[in-house]
Order: C-alpha cells, then sequence, then structure tokens
C-alpha cells in the first residue's frame, strides 16, 4: 500500500467535515474564509537523503522542496516551522552552525521567515516542515479541461542522477559531478511564478515523486487521461551530455522524482501568453503533452513507438521467414 491508499483508506473520510483538507488530494490546505494556505512535510535519513554528511546542503533541500508546494498553488511561501529529531553525534556544534547559515541564506532568497518549531531525539536525522502562506484561492489539483496542454517549468532529471552520484553508483567528470550532486541538494525552483500562475494554469502539482507519478495524481478525481511525449521532456545540456556519452536511455532519468519543477495545464489560447511570461522571468516553459478523453487512458508516446517498432519487426520477420519457406520449396521442386 503507497501513500496516498493508505491516506484514502484510512484517513480521507476523516476529514470530510473540512472542505479545507479538500479531500486530503491536493498538496495543501487552504482556509478560502481566512486566505490561509499550509503545507507539511516530513524527511527522513535514508529515504529522503542518503546520510547527513553534508548537514548545510541537506537543509538547503529540504526547506525548498517544502516550500515548492505553495508556488505550485500560485501561493507566496511566507512563513516556516521546522522540527528536527537526531542525537548529539549528529546534531554537533559544528553542523548546527552549517544548518543555521544555510536557512539564513535560504530566508534571505525566498523572502521567508523562520516561526519556531521542535527539536527531539532520536537514531536517525529526520526534519519535518511547515509552510505557510496567504492568498485569496489557490489552484487545485483535478481542474484540467480537455485538450489543456501539458506543461512542466525547467528541467527533469538532474536531480535523479546526482542521487546515484552521491550513492557512489556512477562516476563521472569532476564538472559534472558538481554540477549533479547541487541540483539534488539544492533544486532551481521556478519561485517567481507564484505570482503569475493564476493567470494562466487550471491545475498544477510540484513534481516531487516523479514526472509520470505527479501526472496521475494531477487528475486522479477527473475522467480524464493524459498523452506525453518523451521527447518533448525538457533535459539540461548537461544531462544531455551525460546520455549521449554514455549511451545512457532517457527514460531512466525521467521518473524518479526530486525535481521540484511546477507540472501544470493550460488551455491551448495561452500559449503565446505563456511564452510571455517565460521570457519576462527568464523561467523555462515546456509543453509536453496533452490533456484527452477518458479515464486512465494515459499514453506515453515513446512507449507506442516501441510498440510499433515491435510489430514491424514481427511482420518483418514473419514475411522473411515465409519467403525461405517458399525458396526452400523451389529449391525442392
Amino acid at each position: 500500500m503507497d501513500e496516498f491508499e493508505l491516506i484514502k483508506k484510512y484517513f480521507q473520510k476523516i476529514s470530510n467535515n473540512n472542505p479545507g483538507a479538500k479531500r486530503l488530494n491536493d498538496d495543501v490546505f487552504f482556509d478560502k474564509k481566512n486566505k490561509l494556505v499550509i503545507s507539511v512535510d516530513t524527511y527522513n535519513e535514508g529515504i529522503h537523503f542518503p546520510n547527513f554528511k553534508y548537514p548545510n546542503l541537506i537543509i538547503k533541500k529540504i526547506l525548498r522542496s517544502s516550500i515548492s508546494d505553495l508556488i505550485s498553488k500560485g501561493v507566496k511561501p511566507e512563513y516556516y516551522f521546522i522540527s528536527g529529531s537526531g542525537n548529539k553525534k549528529q546534531f554537533t556544534k559544528k553542523s548546527l552552525k552549517l544548518i543555521s547559515r544555510s536557512l539564513n541564506h535560504e530566508q534571505k532568497k525566498f523572502n521567508l521567515k523562520l516561526s519556531g518549531g521542535d527539536t527531539t531525539n532520536s537514531n536517525k536525522v529526520s526534519f519535518s516542515v511547515t509552510t505557510v502562506g496567504f492568498s485569496k484561492n489557490i489552484i487545485e489539483r483535478n481542474n484540467a479541461k480537455l485538450n489543456d496542454d501539458i506543461y512542466v517549468t525547467g528541467n527533469i532529471g538532474d536531480s535523479f542522477l546526482g542521487l546515484k552520484i552521491i550513492k557512489n553508483k556512477i562516476n563521472i567528470s569532476s564538472k559534472l559531478k558538481s554540477y549533479f550532486v547541487n541540483r539534488f541538494y539544492c533544486p532551481n525552483l521556478p519561485y517567481k511564478i507564484y505570482k503569475e500562475m493564476h493567470k494562466f494554469a487550471n491545475t498544477s502539482i510540484d513534481i516531487s515523486d516523479g514526472l509520470i507519478s505527479d501526472m496521475i495524481k494531477l487528475i486522479n478525481d477527473q475522467k480524464l487521461s493524459f498523452e506525453i511525449d518523451i521527447n518533448k521532456i525538457p533535459l539540461s545540456k548537461n544531462l544531455e551530455f551525460y546520455l549521449k556519452k554514455y549511451k545512457k536511455l532517457k527514460t531512466n532519468y525521467l521518473f524518479s522524482g526530486d525535481d521540484y519543477q511546477v507540472l501544470f495545464t493550460a488551455p491551448k489560447k495561452n500559449r503565446l501568453f505563456i511564452k510571455s511570461i517565460g521570457d519576462r522571468l527568464n523561467q523555462k516553459f515546456t509543453i509536453i503533452g496533452k490533456i484527452n478523453k477518458g479515464y486512465k487512458k494515459n499514453l506515453i508516446k515513446l512507449l507506442s513507438i516501441f510498440f510499433l517498432k515491435v510489430r514491424f519487426l514481427l511482420k518483418l520477420n514473419t514475411i522473411f521467414l515465409f519467403l525461405r519457406i517458399l525458396l526452400c520449396f523451389r529449391c525442392l521442386g
């Protein structure tokens, strides 16, 4: 049972008397009357980050991934609360200083205010972050429209390669190594778009669990499906270079999460408007697919192309076999 099945089975019903909870099927809590938006995230050592070797970088990743929820809803993150658990060996004076400096840096970068938290003792390091913002409206999940374009901000896949490098599963040049590891610890958030999202997006989500997984979640309560063209999914020049040099498949690096880009749908009529906003904000927007009719009839184009090629090869093999049989009969004759 995954996280979402667990929530649906045990907790969704008991949240039904609270409209702000959105049936526990969105990224945030939204109290429309008080214009209050809240997100909560938990991060555990060994699951969300391999180890606590670089506390200054880990805390940046944690805070950025937490505020990503509000950004994707078109809301400015204002305040955050952070709780941590660990022991004296992990939370040394040195590591605490590094954490404090990084939090201060991130606060200035994203105009955030630390507002509280808690600490407790445990064998493994974990953090919980609550982020708060205020808005008249949010861009909810499950509000896609038929024939909407599907967009993604930034690039996909860098973070996953960074994680593989951190786990010593890949050995590459130091320059590329530094780039990908930095993308894992410090995702390049599309921060500025929170001001503009309400002008063009119908529905949105941040990419934390993986592009396809999050696309499924984005429309999981609608009788719609999506079509995504793998070849249109944007990659950084460094990832393209790596894939070409080491002859790796693009698909291996697109669906593993931790990108913290925004995935959204918008009407086709908004294309020029979205492009103009991207140009003004220096923010990359890429159309990677569209919304179709039909419940759970999702299509990933590269797979369909693969199966067409397989069918074509089977047909060729059948023709060759038939020709060989004819040739044998001729020889016997």
